[in-house]
């Protein structure tokens, strides 16, 4: 479908002037056109079909409604921004360049999707100053602006309007709107009527294949008016269209979906409207004849002047809203804005760290039998005493995962002073709205379901490790350890899958002293995500003489040596560590000395360093590790003489004592593969 443009009208005699009026706007609109098919084509890769089409929609929203501030892009009281439809991202590349972010040059538009350039394929978090998540996987980006909009809630329900008061945008498509992630996300929005979200929908009916009737003939507006979100349907290329339904969003008191009809690729004069305007460089041709239909006159990555003026007058105008925020900041009662800045600052109070060593004495000394997933919750009660910030919940399971403490209230539809959030079945939805929480700022979030189901959140935990942010999940009923659900629900490649992530730091703790330590660690790790994998069976105490040091924090320690020389070295990590100090006592009994090494984190293991690995490891010894789960990434430790006692296949229904049994994982087991590698050497 061809979409020609008026001609270039007369220039209105102020830059404010500019977006008010509908031809204005469209002008400022076919500069984010201009850059974005221009960009492209230079990279002669990349997706200008969603950036040319929903231009208008943007203009309107920059230079009329999202309150923002360039020169203080952290500003906490901004309104968040979120390009859900992540392939679009020269849209937001434009869009930062255009209104005066430092972060983004025009060269770097230039160097679009080139080594070095900020202006990755799809938006990347920290690689400038305007990038509020890293999306491009459809629906992440959505699940992340229901996580921040919650965080706003939550933030306003404890320090006031005056401090935080601001709203949550997204561009969204149809893709985003597919994924069975933005049913699970959008469903809990509008659960907790979270009206300060609003989704602009770019309905443009088309897809990779083409048109999205090809799949999908879901009535949009119908579903999410069915989930508790108020819908309506604009034209996506008419700015007083657009500012109308923006207008009374902002009036709703439920979460708001904006379908705006757009045409893709708008302008190209063949192109538009066409899936070969979606994912590839519109052609030399192509790019000529757009300009001409857009009456855009001017060359490659040359903006006139006063469009550019415009659109910084449009950055700047969000100073003066930053400076009343600043002033009303200081006015704010002392205790109270303390407070604020605190929990803006995510540090961990000192006080941690001695009340959770209080409770690892408590474990030494009274040897308790408990699950870890008990041991999490006892010291979650000591972290929630101490840390405010810190937001649980789970997704369904909070009676299996043990993530809700004592007196902590409940976040509800309307209710936002609470602590803890009833996720649903929605392990996805979940574990992307934690990223939001986290991204917006003065939380740690934190919540629980079982390991297994780490399948259905790992594309968000994925996007977490990528940008370093601290989210921990509490991931119970660990392995072949929770009995009689069988093989669907028992986990044995996982553990080996989840270490395979690059920046997640995976926490599989012993008994309640680990436990204690690795709550410690995963909330002081600022720049990675944490998942502690915890047992659902009762594990034995083996940390019986306190240590005050954090042994847990150096990945693996010796947990027991050897009497006599060291011949047998046994590693194993969280229920299987008591095995492993069984079968050493075997070994022992037959004058054959054997250690016993707990490796609660192999990643923090191996960024250790070398010295304190080997004599961890025990040279000269043979290494048997045991662990109810896949063997796979264990050879770097026992190498290609020690042995693996776990799981070589799926697990079986019944109860978990006579699956370690029948299975294998038992300390006589482990001491006759010990013995049997002692006989040959």
């Amino acid at each position: 479908m061809t979409q020609a443009a008026p001609a270039v009208p007369p220039t209105p005699t102020s830059a404010t002037e500019l977006p008010q009026s509908k031809d204005g706007a469209r002008r400022m609109a076919n500069a984010i056109r201009a850059l974005a098919m221009d960009a492209v084509e230079a990279a002669k890769s990349g997706h200008p079909g969603m950036p040319m089409g929903m231009a208008d929609v943007a203009t309107v929203l920059f230079t009329r409604f999202l309150t923002f501030d360039p020169s203080d892009p952290a500003w906490p009281d901004r309104d968040r921004f979120v390009l859900s439809a992540g392939h679009g991202s020269m849209l937001l590349y434009a869009v930062l360049f255009l209104t005066g972010y430092d972060g983004i040059t025009l060269d770097d538009i230039k160097r679009f999707r080139q080594w070095g350039s900020p202006c990755a394929g799809h938006p990347e978090y920290g690689h400038a100053p305007g990038i509020e998540t890293t999306t491009g996987p459809l629906g992440q980006g959505l699940g992340n602006a229901v996580g921040m909009a919650l965080a706003e809630r939550i933030m306003n329900a404890r320090f006031g309007d005056a401090l935080v008061d601001h709203r949550t945008y997204v561009i969204a498509s149809d893709g985003d709107l597919m994924e069975g992630i933005s049913h699970e996300a959008c469903s809990l929005a509008g659960h907790l009527k979270l009206n300060r979200l609003i989704v602009l929908y770019d309905d443009n009916g088309i897809s990779i294949d083409g048109s999205t009737q090809l799949a999908d003939s879901t009535d949009t507006l119908l579903r999410f008016e069915a989930m508790g979100w108020a819908a309506s349907r604009v034209d996506g290329h008419d700015p007083n269209a657009i500012a109308a339904a923006l207008d009374a969003a902002k009036t709703s008191e439920r979460p708001v979906l904006i379908a705006c009809k757009t045409v893709i690729g708008f302008g190209a004069p063949k192109r538009a409207g066409t899936s070969k305007a979606h994912g590839e460089a519109l052609g030399p041709e192509e790019v000529a004849g757009a300009r001409i239909a857009l009456g855009w006159p001017y060359p490659p990555f040359e903006i006139p002047s006063d469009l550019l003026a415009a659109w910084r007058t449009a950055g700047a105008r969000g100073a003066h809203d930053r400076k009343a925020w600043e002033s009303r900041l200081a006015a704010t009662q002392p205790t109270l804005r303390d407070s604020f800045e605190k929990a803006l600052s995510a540090e961990i109070p000192p006080s941690l760290t001695p009340a959770l060593a209080a409770l690892k004495t408590k474990f030494s000394a009274e040897k308790p039998s408990i699950a870890t997933r008990k041991a999490s919750e006892m010291a979650l009660e000591l972290v929630n005493a101490e840390l405010p910030t810190v937001i649980g919940g789970s997704a369904d399971l909070t009676p299996s995962n043990l993530t809700k403490t004592k007196n902590d209230p409940e976040i509800a539809p309307g209710y936002y002073a609470g602590r803890y959030i009833h996720y649903g079945i929605r392990e996805h939805g979940m574990a992307a709205a934690m990223n939001g929480l986290a991204l917006h700022g003065g939380l740690v979030p934190y919540s629980g379901t079982f390991l297994i189901f780490s399948d259905y959140c790992r594309p968000s935990i994925r996007l977490a490790a990528i940008m370093k942010i601290r989210v921990i999940y509490v991931m119970t009923h660990d392995s072949i350890g929770l009995g009689e659900d069988g093989t669907t629900h028992q986990p044995i490649e996982h553990l080996a899958a989840l270490r395979a992530m690059p920046n997640l730091l995976v926490l599989r703790p012993a008994d309640g002293v680990e436990t204690a330590e690795c709550w410690e660690i995963a909330l002081k790790e600022k720049t990675r995500p944490s998942l502690m994998a915890l047992s659902r069976q009762n594990l034995a105490t083996l940390r019986v003489e306190h240590e005050a040091a954090n042994l847990s924090a150096r990945g693996a320690y010796v947990l027991r040596e050897s009497e006599g020389r060291a011949q047998v070295t046994f590693l194993a990590t969280g229920s299987e560590v008591e095995i492993a100090v069984a079968a050493r006592e075997i070994l022992q009994r037959q004058n054959i000395g054997a250690r016993v090494v707990s490796m609660p984190s192999t990643e923090l293991f191996d960024e250790q360093d070398e010295d304190y690995r080997a004599r961890v490891l025990g040279l000269g010894t043979v290494k048997v590790a045991i662990e109810a789960a896949s063997p796979f990434g264990w050879e770097r430790y026992i190498g290609p003489s020690g042995a693996f006692i776990g799981m070589h296949g799926f697990g079986a229904s019944a109860p978990y004592k006579v699956l370690y049994k029948e299975f294998g994982i038992t300390a006589e087991a482990a001491a006759e593969a010990a013995l049997a590698r002692l006989k040959k050497e």
